[in-house]
């Protein structure tokens, strides 16, 4: 296929330009330039071609669209505050019917995954927004164990075992100390199995976060929160990422010294809980600005998921550089989840994943007019 004469929005170069891709076997083989040849020709004369928009932090999948509360109530398990053996896959439905409408919003690859009522959730997983099964949605089955500080810990689990701040810090370096100690064991046994500890899930769970193979994936909205969390990093010596970091604009330097990437959202929210009296608009592009990779991100379905391009368009009306808010949308997640090499920006080599629309998508007035996926046509909005 290819598709001819967009303008086109790479999400690497700054000033769009037009031209044609050529796709192949579901992959960007040239984007610019001129390219013939081929029988199958799109003509996107007039439209805009991005990169399929990606929301590093979802919950699309587990938390189901339509139905009573707590009906498709899949992602927090709520008998244990350290779960870090349960799998996001495992309870991703990709027949959710918010699925479809995402990917109508151009929205292509969300990292979805456990909620935030636990110290320790389970892993996050990569997807392409189409799909029967979790097994054809799935891009990598782990890029990230999800960890939460903060109100909801302590909400949840008040009257069992977590109603401080410290407490919740205490437990996730108690599960670290002991993971870290299990790790070594097994080492120092190799392949003596009379000397290997006893098999224990939690434990070999986090031992990909002790080996700095995935993050620990942080919600953290205060600014004591966020620094709890890159201290507890820093002693254990993990790659993170933080979640939501509301304030993350009172501690611009923090941040940006810690060289951690952050995701900002919900946003478009109602300030439900104290822990949120500071959320503003202008928050991801301060942080942008400071250099710290920012993604912005729905907490789908706290925002329903096809709106992550107006989340973009709402920061940017709040002072964000508009290529910064389109990288926060497609490249910077891609990065943030660890996908970049297949997702992200428009480059030869990765997935020819595409939203062509009439305008610009952070705009509110502007259609998504077709959208693909590994060069398949999944959306077409017919006018």
């Amino acid at each position: 296929m290819i598709i001819k004469n967009g303008l086109i929005h790479d999400a690497i170069h700054k000033e769009p330009y037009t031209g044609d891709i050529r796709i192949e076997n579901g992959k960007l083989v040239s984007v610019g330039g001129t390219a013939e040849g081929d029988p199958e020709v799109l003509d996107a004369s007039g439209l805009h071609v991005y990169p399929g928009f990606v929301d590093a932090h979802s919950h699309i999948g587990l938390d189901g669209y339509g139905g009573p509360t707590g009906t498709t109530y899949d992602y927090n398990e709520m008998n244990d505050i350290c779960c870090p053996q349960l799998r996001g896959m495992d309870s991703y439905y990709a027949q959710d019917a918010a699925i479809p409408m995402a990917l109508a919003g151009g929205v292509t690859t969300v990292a979805a995954g456990p909620g935030s009522a636990n110290v320790l959730g389970g892993t996050f997983l990569a997807v392409k927004l189409f799909g029967n099964t979790v097994d054809e949605a799935m891009i990598r089955p782990s890029v990230a164990m999800k960890c939460a500080f903060g109100e909801n810990p302590k909400r949840c689990y008040k009257e069992k075992c977590d109603s401080a701040r410290m407490t919740t810090a205490a437990l996730l370096r108690q599960m670290l100390f002991e993971a870290r100690d299990y790790m070594l064991r097994k080492e120092y046994a190799g392949d003596d199995i009379s000397k290997q500890p006893k098999f224990d899930m939690k434990m070999e769970a986090l031992i990909p976060v002790l080996k700095r193979e995935i993050p620990l994936k942080a919600h953290a909205h205060r600014s004591d929160d966020i620094m709890t969390a890159l201290r507890i990093a820093k002693e254990f010596d993990l790659k993170i990422t933080i979640e939501h970091c509301t304030e993350g604009h009172l501690i611009v330097n923090e941040l940006k010294q810690a060289g951690v990437p952050v995701a900002v959202g919900p946003t478009l929210t109602n300030a439900s809980k104290l822990e949120l009296l500071n959320k503003s608009w202008t928050t991801p592009g301060i942080l942008a600005a400071a250099g710290i990779p920012v993604s912005i991100i729905t907490d789908a379905p706290v925002i329903p998921q096809q709106y992550l391009p107006l989340c973009a368009g709402l920061a940017v009306k709040a002072g964000m550089d508009p290529f910064q808010a389109l990288q926060a949308i497609t490249i910077n997640p891609a990065r943030h989840i660890g996908v970049e090499d297949r997702v992200g920006s428009l480059e030869a080599g990765k997935d020819a994943d595409l939203v062509l629309t009439d305008g610009d998508p952070l705009v509110s007035d502007t259609t998504v007019r077709m959208v693909l996926t590994d060069g398949i046509i999944r959306h077409r909005m017919n006018l």
